[in-house]
C-alpha cells in the first residue's frame, strides 16, 4: 500500500498548490481566485500531503524509522 499512499500524497500537494495560488490571486479564472479561504485550504492540503508522504516514507523504511 506504499505507492497508492504516495500517489495520494503527491496529488494532495499539487491540489494544495493550485488552491493556494488561486487563493492569493496568482492563478486567475476560477471562483476560487482571490478568496482567502482557498488560500488556507490550499496550505492545509499541501501540509497534509507532505505529512502523508513523510509517513509513507517512514513506513517503508526497513527499520520502521526515518
Amino acid at each position: 500500500m506504499r505507492w497508492p499512499t504516495r500517489i495520494f500524497g503527491i496529488l494532495l500537494i499539487l491540489v494544495g498548490v493550485v488552491w493556494f495560488l488561486q487563493g492569493i490571486n496568482v492563478l486567475p479564472g476560477s471562483f476560487m481566485t482571490g478568496q482567502p479561504e482557498w488560500t488556507v485550504a490550499g496550505a492545509l492540503a499541501f501540509l497534509a500531503g507532505l505529512w502523508i508522504m513523510r509517513r509513507s516514507r517512514r513506513a517503508s523504511s526497513p527499520s520502521g524509522r526515518g
